[in-house]
């Protein structure tokens, strides 16, 4: 794709998933990448993987609940790669509660999620405008969109991503900086894996059922979406939300259903 060789990203909670798999896809088009993860061991595992692969990779660790984190890896960015053009807001704090939600779960989910994505577009804002411009592509999710049993934090979290992408596209385009957000459904990720007992063969036809295409998505499938929206083929393409979702939330409530089969003969 068009306009990502040899850029500079950020991609926050990359060490692992769709962030991991977002790094990988830059990789292949030459660029260079800093990884922010709360997980050390993880982050730097990965790191010395890619660099190994010959990726230009640096990593820091540190808490998107924290502002001065948030501040420390856009300077850490720039100082190692001497610029800036893309940033993949990533990293979430996965509190799913609901009724009995306490202060504390909210505060994370928050704080984490739509308040940290928010940090970091304020702090990428500068030197992408340096650089000429740049884009941001905020991960958001299915659970942005719906209402789901015992998750007020987690989709109220996710649902505020969709504005944070909205606004933050409208202040940022005179500078050049295209903002937009990608809503994943059920991706084969680490919660997600965790959630099937680590059976993904005994899973994938069930929850396949909640998409159209009769299966869970994969994080480089996310990440594929992610680099479009970077990628100069997007150029006028900004404060959208692209669902990357198999068709779930195309599905009414009863979801594939038992007649699936007959009705695709039809």
């Amino acid at each position: 794709m068009r306009g990502l060789s040899n850029k500079r990203a950020i991609v926050t909670g990359g060490a692992q998933g769709i962030g991991r798999a977002c790094v990988e896809a830059f990789l292949s088009y030459g660029c260079s990448v800093v990884i922010s993860d709360i997980d050390e061991e993880t982050g730097n595992a990965t790191t010395q993987s890619l660099r190994e692969q010959g990726g230009k990779v640096f990593f820091i660790q540190g808490d998107m609940q924290d502002e001065a984190f948030c501040e420390a890896q856009v300077q850490f960015a720039v100082e190692k790669m001497g610029g800036l053009d893309f940033l993949i807001n990533n990293a979430f704090s996965f509190v799913a509660a609901g009724l009995q939600a306490n202060r504390a779960e909210w505060i994370r989910s928050m704080t984490v999620g739509p308040m940290g994505f928010a940090k970091m577009i304020q702090e990428v804002s500068g030197p992408m405008q340096a650089a000429g411009g740049g884009a941001i592509v905020n991960i958001s999710s299915i659970s942005g969109h719906i209402a789901q049993p015992g998750r007020w934090t987690y989709n109220a979290a996710k649902g505020a991503v969709g504005q944070i992408t909205r606004c933050a596209a409208l202040d940022l385009a005179p500078m050049g900086i295209r903002v937009n957000a990608v809503s994943p459904g059920w991706i084969w990720t680490r919660e997600v894996l965790k959630a099937a007992d680590y059976d993904q063969a005994k899973y994938e036809p069930i929850w396949g059922n909640y998409h159209m295409m009769r299966r869970c998505g994969r994080p480089e499938e996310v990440a594929s979406a992610c680099m479009f929206l970077c990628s100069d083929e997007a150029s006028f393409i900004t404060g959208t939300d692209l669902p990357v979702d198999g068709g779930y939330l195309g599905l009414g409530g009863e979801g594939i259903g038992a007649d699936a089969e007959y009705a695709g003969s039809l």
